[in-house]
């Protein structure tokens, strides 16, 4: 697999975790709900974080992650968050060459450094990293290099082809 497919791998796999830790277990309510006693019931407590069920454990994979894609990730579960989210919109979009783009995320704001292959290219990743929730800014510092086409190297093959080879011939 290459190197590509592991990495989308991993981040849906991640995804698919964080989706599974979202789920509660009704185990306090009911033990709660069958108690005798009205004042000792205990509600459930919002969590400090935007970021409900995602575990430390899963913010260290994703800064693995990053760290092998030469991505910054601040140490904030919150930042480890945000990269998973931005990380995946780009590999959802087909006008952002994911893997092209790399994406540092540090205390909620958002660098995008890499290569695009067009303007629209660059202007979707910001978009993109704009819209994910946790995101307190994004610094674009995309270049967009156009992609060569398989034509244009087709021309320059044939044109040289064209040529009339160079010949050395002896004089009496």
């Amino acid at each position: 697999m290459t190197k590509t497919a592991v990495f989308v791998a991993g981040v849906l796999f991640s995804l698919a975790a964080i989706a599974g830790c979202n789920q509660t277990s009704n185990t306090n309510s009911n033990a709660n709900a069958n108690r005798e006693t009205i004042g000792t019931r205990t509600e459930p407590t919002a969590t400090a974080t935007a970021t409900p069920g995602y575990s430390e454990e899963q913010a260290r994979e994703e800064r693995e992650r990053a760290k092998a894609n030469k991505e910054t990730v601040g140490q904030s579960l919150e930042d480890a968050w945000v990269h998973a989210k931005v990380v995946a919109k780009l590999i959802g979009d087909t006008q952002t060459p994911e893997r092209k783009i790399n994406v540092d995320v540090v205390e909620g704001a958002v660098t995008l450094r890499g290569q695009v292959d067009t303007a629209e290219g660059k202007t979707e990743a910001e978009r993109l990293a704009k819209e994910t929730d946790g995101v307190k800014s994004v610094k674009n510092e995309l270049k967009v290099v156009p992609a060569k086409t398989a034509n244009s190297n087709a021309k320059s093959t044939t044109a040289n082809s064209n040529k009339p080879a160079a010949t050395k011939t002896k004089t009496p």
